[in-house]
């Protein structure tokens, strides 16, 4: 079909061959953006078919709005992938089915994703469905500039909804899961800060969007972005584990629930009180320079 897939990379080898062989029946072209893989990212994306640039790494939604506007897509439709993720057949069969009788009005579809964690569909804890646009005409969509939680969004034209499942499977073991999610706690650090500091210029466009990703900005933003520190993680994982059955989940959903509802949110918080008090004892402008000398990210 007339679709272009984006899928960025660093380090993929485990999950792109996977991810790539899944969508090639599906696709006209698969676009693999690498940030200079060290292991064989590249040559396994080649082998199964997808043409690979690569380009030193900003943020991932630099990266991606990059490919957007410099790849020369001409295809009629945009599908957007992370390297850990793969199409069930069934969406597949879904897609070759509906998208071709789209009116000219919608100009974007949702899909599922489900999380599988050491093996374990995550399937409650507020987990399930997780409704995201990555499907989109080129021209009527952009990622928002973000460090953390980027979304697609509309900027003409409406989406709708699939029913079947997109999903989200990482290989990798623990450590790189939480090494990979101490990097992500910087990052919201980051989101965060800058609704209290002229970090950077915001970008609140999701918060128009009334679909579920909206709606969960704007709960993130303005109501657990103003509970205390330390308190809120706490909250979150109790509601979350007790309240949206996350307890149904077994052991490993346990582990999922746990760490990624709470631990991650102490870590953020932790971070944020930290930057907090180097802000005021250092100020903002030497808040910046140290986060481009510890991090790398230029705010």
């Amino acid at each position: 079909m007339s679709i272009t897939a984006v899928i960025l990379t660093f380090n993929e080898a485990l999950h792109i061959g996977r991810c790539v062989s899944r969508i090639a029946p599906l696709v006209q072209r698969v676009l693999v953006v690498d940030s200079f893989s060290t292991d064989d990212t590249v040559s396994i994306a080649q082998a199964h078919g997808a043409e690979v640039v690569q380009r030193p790494w900003v943020t991932y939604a630099d990266q991606f709005q990059w490919a957007l506007d410099q790849m020369d897509i001409e295809t009629d439709w945009i599908l957007r992938l992370d390297a850990d993720e793969y199409l069930e057949d069934a969406l597949v069969e879904e897609i070759r089915s509906v998208l071709p009788g789209q009116p000219a009005a919608v100009t974007g579809l949702r899909l599922k994703r489900k999380v599988i964690f050491r093996g374990r569909w995550i399937r409650f804890g507020g987990l399930y469905p997780t409704i995201l646009m990555r499907l989109w005409r080129p021209g009527t969509g952009r990622i928002e500039q973000r460090w953390m939680d980027e979304h697609m969004v509309l900027t003409q034209g409406h989406a709708v909804t699939l029913d079947h499942d997109m999903v989200d499977e990482n290989l990798n073991d623990i450590s790189w899961w939480t090494d990979k999610h101490n990097g992500y706690a910087t990052r919201q650090m980051l989101d965060f800060l800058q609704l209290e500091h002229d970090l950077r210029p915001g970008d609140a466009t999701l918060e128009t969007q009334r679909d579920q990703a909206g709606w969960k900005r704007v709960i993130k933003n303005r109501v657990f972005g103003r509970m205390p520190l330390y308190l809120r993680g706490t909250v979150y994982f109790l509601f979350r584990f007790f309240l949206l059955l996350g307890f149904l989940d077994g052991r490993q959903g346990f582990l999922f629930h746990f760490l990624q509802g709470w631990w991650n949110w102490m870590l953020v918080d932790a971070k944020i009180d930290e930057a907090r008090r180097f802000i005021a004892a250092n100020g903002v402008d030497a808040f910046k320079q140290h986060i481009r000398q510890r991090h790398g990210y230029s705010l």
